[in-house]
């Protein structure tokens, strides 16, 4: 569909929701509609509810651009919804949305595609705790809940106490909670954008962990951009992002975390709706690729579809 055919349509910018991260989304909801109404195009901010399908019935909306985070709009119910409604929408499908959003999910499909990943464990809310902190003897380790996103529920333990500690922040979030090796080194983030690669940018919290503060405080996290890494290093840490969204299905805009250390570099996860607010990494990228935040936003719209 072209941008002229795109403007005659009724586009709702999905923001809010219902996760964790809703504060963040409405930032990046809100960037994304003034970007397109700016644009000439007719917008509306619609925030995700569980009423959301009587709200996009009564705007008569045609066009979603999925402006949320974390479960309800980036795991695959709000896609699944717009299929049954027949709304054509931004981002991933149904199936690489709810894989994405489930760390253990994309860490296993990444081992089965030879895409290098930290070693991890998991363990579920009920499981035999003393077994499990038998097996875990090396620290430290990085536990997380496994569908969470934005660093929520994350924590570094350095001894068993501080791994019990962490499962029980995990379980807080999840039932289920992933256990991860610490990788010590660079840590950067690959823009992918409609199956290409962006600048590598890297991450430096003067905190020492990016966490959510460091990530939506600005001033807390310098940016390098492009990451100062080696020419070959680098295109195979931006071939290795491409594959890892095409492993998983990602269309659109995703962006994709890593760890780097000895010349080796290790996928962490990869993020289906990359945040677009003014300290979001995505936009970062592109601007320094010669795409402006509104250039982006309206590629991303123009591939929304259904049946992806």
């Amino acid at each position: 569909m072209t941008r002229d055919e795109l403007k005659k349509k009724k586009i709702a910018v999905l923001m809010g929701g219902l996760s964790a991260e809703r504060e963040v989304s409405l930032r990046t909801g809100g960037a994304v509609l003034r970007a397109l109404q700016e644009a000439g195009y007719r917008a509306v901010g619609v925030d995700a509810g569980r009423d959301l399908a009587q709200r996009l019935a009564a705007e008569q909306v045609e066009i979603a651009f999925i402006a949320l985070h974390g479960r309800f709009g980036e795991d695959g119910t709000v896609q699944g919804m717009l299929e049954l409604l027949g709304i054509p929408y931004t981002g991933s499908g149904v199936l690489a949305s709810s894989v994405a959003m489930d760390k253990v999910a994309t860490k296993k499909i990444l081992l089965h595609h030879e895409i290098p990943t930290p070693a991890f464990e998991v363990f579920s809310r009920g499981g035999d705790r003393q077994e499990f902190l038998t097996r875990c003897r090396h620290f430290p380790l990085v536990v997380k809940p496994a569908r969470e996103g934005s660093t929520i529920g994350v924590t570094i333990a350095h001894d068993a106490t501080q791994l019990q500690e962490g499962l029980d922040e995990a379980f807080r979030h999840d039932e289920v909670a992933l256990v991860e090796d610490f990788i010590k080194g660079m840590e950067i983030t690959v823009g992918v954008l409609d199956g290409e690669a962006l600048p590598i940018i890297q991450v430096v919290p003067k905190g020492g962990f990016y966490d959510f503060e460091s990530k939506y405080t600005a001033g807390r996290t310098e940016y390098i951009l492009p990451a100062p890494l080696a020419g070959a290093l680098y295109e195979r840490i931006q071939q290795c992002a491409v594959a890892a969204c095409r492993a998983l299905g990602c269309r659109g805009a995703a962006r994709v975390d890593f760890m780097v250390a000895n010349n080796e570099f290790f996928c962490l996860e990869v993020n289906t709706i990359p945040g677009m607010t003014e300290t979001s990494l995505l936009p970062k990228a592109a601007g320094h690729a010669g795409i402006s935040f509104p250039e982006l936003s309206q590629r991303i719209l123009e591939d929304a579809g259904l049946g992806k």
